[in-house]
């Protein structure tokens, strides 16, 4: 899964303005009549549910406005430049890249939101602007602005409701299969999953949920230690973990509730070093693969031992073969989301939609164009 990219960006040029005299029959002296440039495309990305991964981005790196024509005559407009509409996955936080710090400008966590990246140059004025009562005949225009052009980092952090976590062959990409009908590769070796998968399960009030399976968990994730740390920040959209844990390689049953919670612990230890407050989301604690019977009989025992250390975390068993368990699991994540709001990341830097109009410091604009002179043929 390609989940980041690096992009440059180019708002598109304006049109320069035109140097033009009118000239009509019986009028001899018709007066300047050039017109103004047209204004450069802007650059904007929108957020698309149907997309989920970068990789078109790694074929092209370039993307901009068209230009602005240039103005004509009988002081006509020339026509603005086409804006660039790039398609991105929701979900998609946008940093701009300075000086080699990467700024958060954008979060499009939502299908359809869209923002402007960089707006597209001011056309140039024609002729007709500068005639005076000293300069009947002028012969200046000014040049079109530049579009802005940045570097812009482009991170997907997927929009799901619920994260499944959890060390190698734990069972969440058959959880997940058996929850949404997706159809995640499932195999008895670890690290089978390379890349987050997301589905969509119905509870039994009619809503939807959105899950996810963040793959290769594992001690040391947070300090790149198998695959976890590439996921990890998916987790970071997601407003509740079900941390799923597996002990189906217990020797003896008279330590599996030792094994279970130090299993947890450590997954809690990675999601505390990765920082970012992944340790603060709401949980919920399950064991999986009851279905198997050295499990199923330690079950209660690890439970009781789990409430007493952990008390206002909420444990529960459930097979994801067999489906035992997993209503009563749901039941609990619908109650959990209840009271667990949306993440969204805060951009550092606002990113506002401008027009002609509502552009800041217009006239300061107007001041900084190159005005160009054209010279008189001599006779």
């Amino acid at each position: 899964m390609i989940d980041i990219a690096y992009i440059k960006i180019k708002g598109g040029k304006g049109g320069d303005g035109s140097v033009s005299f009118r000239h009509e029959k019986y009028i001899s002296k018709g007066g300047p009549d050039g017109g103004d440039g047209g204004k450069g495309g802007d650059v904007y990305f929108i957020a698309d549910d149907n997309l989920g991964t970068l990789k078109d981005f790694k074929s092209k790196e370039v993307f901009k406005g068209t230009d602005g024509k240039p103005g004509g005559k009988k002081k006509m407009f020339g026509s603005d430049g086409e804006d660039a509409v790039i398609k991105v996955p929701t979900g998609t936080l946008v940093y701009e890249v300075k000086d080699s710090r990467e700024i958060l400008i954008g979060d499009l966590s939502e299908n359809g939101m869209k923002m402007i990246v960089a707006k597209g140059g001011m056309g140039g004025r024609g002729n007709h602007r500068f005639k005076s009562s000293i300069n009947q005949s002028p012969l200046q225009y000014t040049e079109g602005i530049l579009g802005e052009e940045k570097k812009i980092k482009l991170e997907i952090r997927l929009v799901a409701d619920v994260g499944l976590i959890g060390m190698p062959n734990a069972g969440k990409s058959t959880l997940i299969n058996r929850l949404t009908n997706s159809n995640a590769r499932v195999a008895g070796y670890p690290f089978t999953t390379l890349a987050p998968n997301l589905g969509i399960c119905r509870l039994k009030d009619g809503s939807n949920i959105v899950l996810s399976d963040i793959p290769g968990l594992i001690e040391g994730a947070s300090e790149g230690k198998g695959l976890g740390y590439e996921f990890l920040r998916h987790v970071q959209r997601t407003r509740v973990l079900i941390h799923l844990v597996d002990i189906t390689d217990m020797t003896d049953n008279d330590n599996a509730s030792d094994i279970f919670i130090n299993r947890y612990q450590a997954l809690r230890k990675e999601l505390k070093n990765y920082k970012g407050g992944l340790e603060n989301k709401n949980e919920i604690v399950v064991l999986n693969k009851i279905d198997v019977t050295e499990v199923k009989e330690s079950f209660i025992n690890i439970k009781n031992t789990f409430k007493k250390k952990y008390p206002s975390i909420n444990m529960l068993g459930i097979s994801a073969v067999t489906g035992e368990g997993i209503e009563e699991m749901l039941e609990e994540v619908r109650k959990v989301l209840k009271n667990t709001p949306k993440v969204i990341f805060e951009a550092a830097v606002p990113v506002k939609l401008y027009t002609i109009d509502t552009l800041p410091n217009k006239k300061a604009v107007f001041k900084e164009r190159r005005v160009v002179e054209l010279v008189r043929p001599k006779h």
